[in-house]
């Protein structure tokens, strides 16, 4: 049986970028996706500038494709009272659909190995992996990254405690032709059961990403209704709908999001990305979290020398960087979606915020991290 170092189960960011890290730095590594390139996902697609110099490390040419420069962020409450400050980094709006795509391409330009199936089952034996495929594959590594993504049968297969719980969340996304939208905004809107982030796009279009309690969206049926009866009550969500033009033939929905702690190691697989622990949409931003989690653990498996003599050691140094630079910034994403949930105490803290206003930079500082240097 042909042993690789690594196989990656998913291809979305944290897998594709833990791939070009790994295969850069010489290492055998094969990814296992169930869909094809180039598609979108369900997110938000603001991308912070932190992730920059670690992206051109790893070879990626940003330069090729035209990025809104993201400088501005705005938050309204239900009722329509708005803040505004400057991101300090500032971001890029970049799709789901490019910025895999680009990915993609470059791992395979590095020499990666990727097979489009799914990962049935996956067990440790010793020093090696084997990972049972849907198309009857048996694959065989050293170490296996699960960069999933949020949930997957694969939790159920290897009983991980948080997917048999129900969770209150869905997630909807579709993008819309907007030209009054400015190229350097990001916004944030809350609504009655959840907030909606918007942010310009490379593909011109505008990007709208909204996370809703299962229980506020099951009272209307559908996606237009609940857009029209519950999110335009905001008045600049109502605005941005009545003037805009959806350009997806329908939106795309995930539900059963969990929020809930997930153990960055399940019988040694290493957890990357949203199947380490979903990262919450009011921690900055998820893409650039994926990204990081990733680069964190390509160096801890490339620092032990790809050993699996040394997994002990390669699970610690990851378990500490996890913690060092997560821990803070969903610890605040956490309480800000408690204030943004209760309509008296996200009316309170924005008459706070106004009256302090270094208080909004500040926390958008807790929420982000600083730039990822090699």
């Amino acid at each position: 049986m042909n042993s690789r170092d690594v196989i990656i189960l998913g291809g979305g960011l944290a897998g594709l970028v833990a791939g070009i890290h790994l295969v850069n730095s010489g290492a055998n590594v094969c990814l296992i996706e169930k869909d094809s390139y180039p598609g979108q996902k369900v997110c938000g697609e603001y991308l912070s500038n932190e992730v920059k110099p670690y992206l051109e490390f790893l070879g990626l040419d940003l330069g090729s494709v035209h990025l809104p420069e993201l400088s501005r962020m705005q938050f309204s409450t239900q009722k329509g009272n708005m803040l505004e400050c400057k991101l300090d980094l500032g971001g890029m709006g970049i799709s789901r659909y490019t910025l895999d795509h680009l990915l993609y391409q470059k791992f395979l330009d590095a020499g990666g190995e990727i097979i489009q199936t799914t990962a049935e089952n996956c067990k440790s034996f010793g020093d090696i992996f084997l990972v049972n495929c849907k198309d009857g594959q048996t694959l065989e590594a050293k170490f296996v990254l699960g960069a999933y993504g949020k949930r997957s049968n694969l939790d159920k297969r290897l009983r991980r405690s948080f997917i048999n719980k129900k969770s209150a969340w869905m997630a909807v996304k579709a993008h819309y032709e907007n030209q009054d939208f400015p190229d350097d905004l990001v916004t944030l809107h809350n609504f009655q059961g959840g907030y909606c982030g918007l942010s310009k796009t490379d593909l011109g279009t505008v990007n709208v990403c909204y996370l809703a309690t299962y229980e506020s969206f099951q009272k209307y049926g559908n996606i237009k209704s609940y857009e029209n009866k519950v999110l335009s009550r905001n008045p600049y969500l109502k605005d941005f709908f009545q003037n805009s033009v959806m350009v997806f033939e329908k939106p795309l929905s995930i539900a059963q999001i969990s929020f809930d702690n997930k153990e960055l190691f399940e019988d040694h697989i290493i957890m990357i990305g949203d199947a380490a622990g979903l990262i919450h949409p009011l921690s900055g931003n998820g893409m650039a979290m994926a990204i990081r989690s990733a680069k964190m653990a390509s160096e801890a498996l490339l620092e032990f020398k790809l050993n699996p003599k040394n997994r002990e050691s390669i699970e610690s140094n990851y378990a500490y960087s996890w913690k060092n630079n997560f821990r803070i910034r969903m610890k605040t994403g956490r309480i800000l979606q408690k204030v943004l949930m209760h309509q008296k105490l996200s009316n309170f803290s924005q008459s706070f915020v106004q009256k302090v206003p270094g208080l909004l930079p500040k926390i958008i500082k807790l929420t982000h991290g600083k730039e990822m240097h090699v």
